[in-house]
């Protein structure tokens, strides 16, 4: 379908980004707000408008495309939602200058609220603990990354998290940290359990109930730790709150492609299946112990 040419023109940089967030090269919910934010600051840079009425046009634009691609980790509308707010100007390059100004104060935040978040987190983990992680969450990172600083000796039990094995990522990041690892297979995560301390786990999105939305398998973790009397730790920024949820609204979980989980060959080797691949799931809130926010 061709496109239409009346619709504002989006930077090159944008659509990578989009593309880039969609298929996954950017991944982690505050990662993913970094990224947005940046977006619309080259969008806003490279902008060749010529009212304020089009720069604004524009934006909204970039912001509606890069809102599309991930509907469940609610940072990435936030972040863009944050920039957008403080828009203001009367000419293009007032306008210009309050977006590449905004986006800028976010990432500050963003960072900010992470080295907050950790310390906080890190007075939750003793000497000699273990803690099991699901996932890549750089939150949930940052609290073990706090209390190693601070003279904390962990041991980590990773989930390598199919289809995607994101938990071979936090791993390296553990291994980096000096932390003594054991990647685990997912179902093994109720065995591992007995010599588990604490989970520790980040959040894609919160719900104004205190539910947890984060990547599929959360859940039956948190309900497995629960039975076994472990501490469930979920470590999130309060960019991960979802507003839509204080008014009633439920939210999107992401399907994802299929090929994920089944190639091609191995769909013509086994038959005609349908595959289902959401990418999130919801823990209810009593199954979680703690949730640590840059704010406590």
């Amino acid at each position: 379908m061709a496109s239409d040419p009346s619709a504002p023109a989006l930077a090159p940089a944008v659509e990578r980004a989009a593309t880039d967030i969609a298929e996954m090269e950017i991944r982690g919910a505050a990662t993913i707000a970094a990224a947005a934010a940046d977006a619309l600051r080259i969008q806003a840079r490279e902008s060749t408008a010529s009212t304020p009425e089009a720069f604004r046009a524009e934006q909204r634009a970039a912001a509606r495309r890069l809102s599309e691609t991930r509907p469940t980790a609610v940072s990435l509308p936030n972040a863009l939602r944050y920039v957008l707010r403080r828009m203001d100007g009367g000419s293009v390059e007032a306008l210009r200058e309050s977006v590449a100004g905004a986006a800028t104060e976010f990432e500050r935040r963003l960072d900010r609220a992470r080295t907050d978040l950790g310390g906080i987190g890190a007075n939750r983990l003793r000497d000699g603990d273990t803690v099991m992680t699901h996932c890549h969450s750089t939150d949930a990172l940052a609290c073990i990354e706090a209390a190693v600083e601070g003279g904390t000796s962990l041991s980590a039990i990773v989930k390598e998290t199919r289809p995607r094995k994101q938990g071979h990522i936090t791993a390296q990041w553990l291994r980096e940290m000096d932390v003594p690892v054991t990647l685990i297979v997912d179902n093994a995560a109720r065995r591992y359990l007995d010599q588990t301390d604490h989970v520790l786990v980040g959040a894609d999105s919160i719900a104004a109930d205190g539910s947890v939305i984060n990547k599929v398998g959360t859940s039956g973790l948190a309900v497995n730790a629960r039975e076994r009397g472990v501490p469930i730790m979920v470590a999130a920024q309060t960019l991960k709150l979802h507003p839509d949820t204080m008014t009633g609204h439920t939210v999107e979980i992401e399907m994802r492609d299929e090929r994920e989980v089944l190639t091609l060959d191995e769909e013509e080797e086994i038959g005609d299946v349908t595959v289902e691949n959401p990418a999130f799931d919801v823990t209810p809130p009593r199954y979680v112990d703690a949730i640590v926010t840059e704010r406590g």
